[in-house]
């Protein structure tokens, strides 16, 4: 069964730059990754410095391997510093 996931990301005032770059880097070798079928980063038109995620895996394995990657792992190490909030969403694909 396949995951998909959408995490947002809010960066604190003035991080809008430094929080794109880190959130494209993990753009190419996530879809690079075995049972990766969609990743992309998109940023909103209407704020600036609100990031989305949106993601779909394979399966769970899929997920967890992309998890225990190099470039998940200085990501998640990271981010911090310049994110106000992150929340995560479980989507349902309809059709």
């Amino acid at each position: 069964m396949t995951i998909t996931k959408s995490v947002t990301f809010i960066a604190k005032d003035g991080c809008e730059d430094k929080m794109k770059e880190l959130l494209t880097a993990m753009v190419a070798p996530s879809k690079a990754e075995t049972g990766c079928l969609f990743y992309e980063i998109f940023q909103y038109e209407n704020n600036l410095n609100k990031f989305m995620a949106v993601e779909t895996w394979e399966n769970e394995e899929a997920l967890d391997g992309h998890k225990a990657s190099d470039h998940y792992r200085i990501y998640k190490t990271s981010y911090e510093p310049f994110c106000d909030n992150k929340y995560t969403d479980e989507l349902v694909v309809l059709g």
